[in-house]
C-alpha cells in the first residue's frame, strides 16, 4: 500500500504526515510535488496543512491551480480516498472537491491548542474505526478555520450525513463555548457526496502518539489505511 502526501511551496505539515505514516503505521508514503501531473498508483492521497503559496490571496486559492490538483480531482472521481488537513481542507474547498469555505476565525486571531471533536459519522473511509459520539482530543493550528456555507449546503451536509466531526467539550456537548473558531454548526470536518473526500481543520497527524498529548488522531489514519488496504485485496 502506498500513500501520496502532497507538497506545495509553504507546506509545513507534509513531514508530520510522512513521519506518522512511515513510523507510526509502517506504511509506504511518498511526497508528491505540486508541479507533478499524476498521482496514479497511490492507494490514498493526503493534502497536508501549512501555508501553501504563503496563503496569498486567501488560503488555498493559488494551490487549487497547481497541476497536481487536477490529478487529485481525477483520482477522487475514481473513488481514491483523499484526506485534506487544515490548509488541505482549505485547498479542497477552493478546488471544488468540498463545498463551503474556510474564513477568518471568529476572534480574528491564529489559534493553536488542543480541542475536542465528536465523531458524527462512522461509515466513511476516515472514521469507520470509531463510533458515533466518540470524543477525540486533537490539536488545531489555524487563522482561517471558520467553516462557512449557505443554508442549502448546510442542510445537505446534515441530511446526507456528511458531517464527519464537530467541535465539542470534553463531555461531548456541542456548545458555542466549545467552538474555537466560529464554524457554523461547530463543524470541524466534512465529506464529499461520495464519501471518499474528507476535509478537517484539526491535525490528526499531531495526535498519533501519547507523548504528543494524545493518540486519538490514530482513528483517522487507521480508518483510512484500513479502507485503502481493503480496496487492494
Amino acid at each position: 500500500m502506498k500513500v501520496a502526501v502532497l507538497r506545495f511551496p509553504g507546506s509545513n505539515c507534509d513531514q508530520d504526515c510522512l513521519r506518522t505514516l512511515r513510523d507510526s503505521f509502517g506504511e509506504k508514503a511518498e511526497p508528491v510535488w505540486h508541479k507533478d501531473t499524476s498521482v496514479t498508483g497511490f492507494d490514498a492521497i493526503i493534502v497536508p496543512g501549512g501555508f501553501s503559496y504563503g496563503d496569498y490571496l486567501r488560503c488555498g486559492a493559488i494551490a487549487r491551480y497547481s497541476p497536481v490538483m487536477r490529478a487529485v480531482a481525477d483520482e477522487a472521481a475514481r473513488g481514491t480516498p483523499v484526506l485534506g488537513i487544515c490548509n488541505g481542507f482549505q485547498i479542497l474547498c477552493e478546488a471544488g472537491l468540498l463545498p463551503g469555505a474556510l474564513v477568518r476565525n471568529r476572534g480574528l486571531h491564529f489559534i493553536c491548542r488542543q480541542t475536542h471533536l465528536r465523531v458524527e459519522n462512522n461509515t466513511s473511509p476516515f472514521t469507520r474505526a470509531g463510533s458515533i459520539g466518540q470524543i477525540l482530543r486533537v490539536p488545531i493550528a489555524h487563522g482561517e478555520g471558520c467553516y462557512f456555507a449557505d443554508e442549502e449546503t448546510l442542510r445537505a451536509l446534515e441530511d446526507r450525513n456528511r458531517i464527519a466531526f464537530r467541535y465539542c467539550d470534553a463531555d461531548g456537548a456541542v456548545t458555542a463555548a466549545a467552538n474555537p473558531n466560529g464554524s457554523l454548526g461547530n463543524i470541524a470536518g466534512i465529506l464529499n457526496e461520495a464519501g471518499n473526500v474528507l476535509g478537517m481543520m484539526p491535525h490528526p497527524e499531531r495526535a498519533c502518539e501519547e507523548r504528543l498529548g494524545s493518540a486519538d488522531g490514530r482513528l483517522v489514519f487507521e480508518s483510512l489505511l484500513g479502507t485503502a488496504l481493503a480496496a487492494t485485496l
